[in-house]
């Protein structure tokens, strides 16, 4: 991951995009967790900015769930 996503990039994205991308993301911080083991990751961020963009999309996705269900 080059750079960080910005919150409005996230909210853009349909339910199915976010899934997606979550899934994305494990095996990227997967493989983030075994360059770093291996003493092969050069780019100290990434991990963390893999972890805040989980967090984004988690959010993002509990918010939907919270108003369908007050809309229901």
């Amino acid at each position: 991951m080059a750079k960080q996503s910005k919150i409005g990039d996230v909210r853009r994205l349909t339910d199915d995009q976010m899934t997606k991308r979550l899934g994305e993301l494990a095996k990227e911080q997967l493989n983030i967790r075994f360059r770093k083991a291996t003493n092969q990751q050069t780019d100290t961020s990434a991990s963390r900015l893999a972890k805040r963009e989980v967090a984004q999309i988690k959010t993002e996705l509990n918010a939907r769930a919270r108003t369908a269900a007050k809309g229901a």
